[in-house]
């Protein structure tokens, strides 16, 4: 089955876009499902984070225009519309695409880990669908292989670079220090816990952290010896906030402007920074126009970023050889699945005949023929039979001058032109 990946991120389409296609987690097995059901793939896999909606698939028939339509039909968003923001990668390029994303050599913070376990999610969330066939489930295990001998073998992971990282480094430019500052954190999946691992090193002075599972929010909180709320109690702790940063799966926003203007009004308009991770967005847009509010996208944090990239550079170089060579390790793997299903057909045509000749000499031999003169003819007849396909087609490549196909043949059958004939 052909190879595709086809997606958007964060290098070619806006948030606004990226909000509108990407997967609630508790929907993304059913939405498998449907794909491979609508018959545009054979087996697939969803990949949807803040940054990016991939679908890496076996296509059944056809090509991208089956999956884009399915894509289109399932977030109701006209293909034209959709098109311009989507790149299609085919067969060797869709491994080098899964290969790069899941070596962080593909994130909007070059190399950052979290992607990796993004990826198993993707394999487990598909896995667990049943959507996964021999192919993508060979790419998954190759995947998770040269992601790891990327960090092992070089330094690309080396500097705490990640979304986080840049949203308390921005935290720490416009409040200089953070001990005596309240951060309110919404979420408290990996992307908050970073979050709030970062905000401990600088010595913030306290911790909130809101989520919709309160038991989860409380065993992050005693872990990073904050506070924790339920997603009911946000707008009643905004004023304590000095700090907001979001990162939750909601698909509808949980900051909204008024219970954000009555907190700065309690807070006697001392600046709030919040920064939204989440696509679909926490915060609602409008809270970015009220004084004394900054309020930063994903996007926003592009320019923070750039600035932590320029060490790692050298290792991304180092990173991308160790994928080409290993894009070239699955590409012969999958050649070599290819030639199995030809090798298989072969020996099934070959059995077919040697079935066909034996029945006939088992018959022969019955009616009493001598057993000698049977056995020279069902290995004449064998011969013949094994060699006329071979043989027809290296007179009609001979014919034609197809020197390619007669010197295939000549390497194939292991041919010694030098060999004297046999008397």
């Amino acid at each position: 089955m052909p190879l595709l990946a086809i997606g958007i991120n964060h290098k070619t389409a806006p948030v606004s876009m990226r909000e509108r296609i990407a997967f609630a987690p508790d929907r993304l097995q059913q939405a498998l499902r449907e794909l491979v059901a609508d018959g545009a793939a054979h087996e697939a896999a969803i990949l949807s984070t803040c940054n990016r909606t991939e679908v890496y698939c076996g296509l059944a028939h056809g090509d991208h225009q089956d999956v884009l339509q399915w894509l289109s039909r399932y977030h109701a968003i006209p293909a034209a519309e959709l098109s311009p923001f989507l790149y299609v990668h085919p067969e060797q390029d869709a491994v080098r695409h899964m290969l790069r994303v899941a070596s962080g050599l593909d994130s909007m913070v070059l190399g950052e880990p979290q992607i990796l376990g993004q990826v198993k999610d993707a394999y487990q969330t598909a896995n667990a669908a049943g959507t996964l066939d021999t192919q993508l489930e060979r790419l998954f295990q190759h995947t998770f292989a040269v992601a790891k001998q990327v960090r092992t073998d070089t330094s690309i992971g080396a500097s705490p670079v990640s979304v986080a990282f840049a949203a308390v480094s921005l935290a720490r430019q416009i409040f200089d220090r953070l001990d005596g500052r309240t951060a309110l954190l919404l979420g408290a999946g990996e992307t908050v816990e970073l979050v709030a691992r970062h905000l401990r090193e600088q010595r913030i002075g306290r911790l909130v952290i809101a989520n919709r599972t309160l038991e989860r929010a409380h065993a992050l909180a005693v872990e990073m010896q904050g506070y924790a709320i339920g997603l009911a109690e946000i707008d009643a702790h905004l004023a304590e906030a000095d700090i907001v940063i979001a990162a939750t799966a909601s698909p509808e926003p949980l900051v909204l402007a008024e219970p954000v203007r009555q907190a700065l009004k309690k807070r006697r308009h001392q600046p709030m920074l919040m920064v939204d991770i989440a696509v679909p967005r926490d915060i609602a847009p409008a809270v970015g126009e009220l004084d004394d509010v900054y309020l930063y996208s994903v996007d926003d944090l592009q320019e923070i970023i750039r600035e932590n990239l320029r060490s790692r550079q050298a290792a991304a170089e180092q990173a991308e050889e160790i994928i080409d060579t290993q894009v070239a390790h699955f590409m012969a793997w999958q050649r070599a699945q290819d030639a199995g299903h030809l090798i298989r057909a072969l020996r099934r045509q070959a059995e077919a005949i040697r079935d066909e000749l034996l029945a006939k000499g088992r018959t022969q031999l019955a009616q009493g023929r001598d057993p000698l003169q049977v056995l020279e003819q069902l290995a004449h007849q064998l011969t013949n039979k094994l060699l006329h396909a071979p043989s027809a087609g290296l007179r009609e490549a001979s014919a034609q001058g197809d020197a390619d196909t007669v010197a295939m043949l000549s390497a194939l059958y292991r041919l010694d032109e030098t060999a004297p004939p046999r008397p």
